[in-house]
């Protein structure tokens, strides 16, 4: 029976995508058509531990939400009308010999899927919604596991998905793919939830786990869903080559106790090969489109120049400093500077570095930012400034809000301080 469960599980993850999509097609309501491809979940947990899993899993799913439709429409009085339009294509798609489900589940494709990734990230819904809905929608994940991914109350997320569902409902969002004119600007909103999630999960904002492993990949999964659905797309693939790179480096980013190791300071024999090439790959079909470089292939850029250097001291931080320029020039953020300060103090020293730095002081965007104090404490220590790095270390901490960050940099304050004190 456990084993059963687990299967169901895993098919439910990967194919609730296709079938929620399938039944949006026909019932052309999210909100509802995830609602009948939960109740065929529950019928198959019933089911299947009994009767065995069908060959193919996803097509049951869809023929029996699609039933369930067909029943509910002609038990209620007040869905006649509807019942009118709907239920005769849904009767047919029934007594088909070869059910409808079964062309859509196994379309490689997929576009009901594309049409779906669009819907859940449509500019009608806030940010937070978009993210919540995608994960479920795509990422198969239930509310709880959503909630727990983001430490927030399993209620407060499920009115959160509730809400979007019915905002979808109201505004009547079309299930469709963008037009041409559309699809920068959308896809542009599809790749910056699927990028949020993974970093949530690579560098957790709060709470005792530095890393969240399962949120990274429910995201590298949406990502290479994209890079199926858009081939010709290549910022799906620069996501995905950043994921997939910041991924390798798991094994080496925590100590045996979970305390965060410094890039120079991992193992690189235990950064994932097998990831980096991916990676690495992935990037190349980016650059191979021809295309401007966007801002996630460019990311991946500088990760791949991480991930081909055998040591620290090989890094060709040079390159790096310049892929920055790029980044800055084509998406500006004070993140974006702070990335780069520390590229410019690792090529041309510490001093340019904190140059770079000083104006993001200034930054209102910045000012509960915790990686902002300690990337100037580093470069303080660096040039020998101990005891204002150590006050530096401090602000950080202060600012942290992940137990992990916290207790690394109050430890770098004391030895700063303490080199401070000779």
């Amino acid at each position: 029976m456990p084993d059963v469960r687990r299967t169901i599980d895993a098919i439910w993850r990967i194919e609730s995508a296709r079938v929620v999509a399938g039944l949006v097609r026909v019932v052309n309501d999210v909100g509802y058509a995830e609602d009948l491809a939960q109740d065929a979940l529950v019928i198959a947990l019933e089911k299947w531990p009994r009767d065995g899993v069908p060959d193919n899993p996803a097509a049951w799913l869809t023929k029996v939400a699609r039933n369930l439709a067909v029943d509910k429409v002609r038990r209620e009085q007040k869905g006649r009308e509807k019942y009118a339009v709907l239920a005769p294509e849904l009767d047919e798609q029934r007594r088909a010999a070869t059910p409808d489900p079964e062309a859509v589940v196994e379309d490689p494709v997929g576009d009901d899927v594309l049409r779906l990734v669009f819907v859940a990230c449509h500019p009608v819904l806030a940010r937070d919604a978009q993210v919540a809905l995608t994960l479920r929608m795509l990422g198969g994940l239930s509310t709880d596991e959503i909630a727990r991914a983001f430490l927030a109350p399993s209620a407060t997320v499920g009115q959160r998905i509730s809400r979007a569902k019915k905002t979808l409902s109201e505004a009547h969002v079309p299930f469709e793919v963008p037009s041409a004119r559309e699809l920068p600007q959308r896809l542009e909103a599809v790749l910056e939830v699927v990028y949020l999630i993974f970093n949530e999960g690579y560098s957790a904002s709060s709470g005792d786990r530095l890393i969240r492993d399962e949120l990274c990949g429910e995201a590298m999964r949406l990502g290479r869903i994209l890079t199926a659905l858009l081939p010709r797309e290549p910022e799906p693939y620069g996501l995905v080559a950043l994921m997939e790179i910041q991924a390798s480096r798991f094994a080496a980013r925590t100590d045996r106790h979970g305390e965060p190791v410094l890039l120079d300071d991992q193992d690189r024999s235990r950064w994932n090969r097998t990831l980096i090439r991916h990676g690495l790959g992935a990037l190349d079909r980016a650059v191979a489109l021809g295309r401007p470089l966007g801002p996630y292939t460019l990311q991946a850029a500088i990760a791949a120049c991480h991930a081909r250097a055998a040591t620290p001291a090989d890094t060709d931080w040079e390159r790096i400093v310049a892929l920055y320029d790029g980044l800055a020039a084509l998406n500006p953020s004070p993140v974006v500077e702070l990335n780069r300060a520390v590229a410019v103090s690792r090529a041309y020293g510490a001093s340019e570095g904190l140059t770079v730095l000083e104006p993001l002081r200034q930054d209102p965007r910045l000012r509960s930012y915790h990686l902002l104090p300690s990337v100037r404490a580093d470069l303080l220590v660096r040039l020998g400034r101990d005891g204002e790095a150590a006050a530096e270390f401090e602000a950080a901490a202060a600012l942290a809000g992940n137990a992990h960050d916290r207790r690394a940099l109050l430890e770098l304050a004391a030895a700063a301080q303490e080199r401070a004190g000779r």
